[in-house]
């Protein structure tokens, strides 16, 4: 599997809430035909709404995260 960049994820691309587990919410996005999941933590984010489907760019900061830590996981 290759390395995807960051920009290959979020441009021109959508999240898609999965689930909520101790403290995460977890979101999808598709890249290239496969799915990928990555947490969110809701610990110190302040007032702010996650919505069920949202634009991928918004989650560019969890997203880079969940490559770093190696959380960014392919699904399907």
């Amino acid at each position: 599997m290759k390395d995807l960049t960051l920009k290959e994820i979020i441009k021109d691309n959508t999240v898609t809430f999965s689930h909520y587990k101790l403290g995460y919410l977890y979101y999808n996005v598709r890249v290239e035909e496969i799915v990928y999941m990555f947490p969110v933590s809701i610990n110190n984010i302040g007032d702010v709404t996650f919505l069920n489907k949202d634009k991928a760019i918004i989650f560019m900061r969890y997203i880079r995260q969940a490559l770093i830590e190696r959380t960014f996981v392919k699904i399907t």
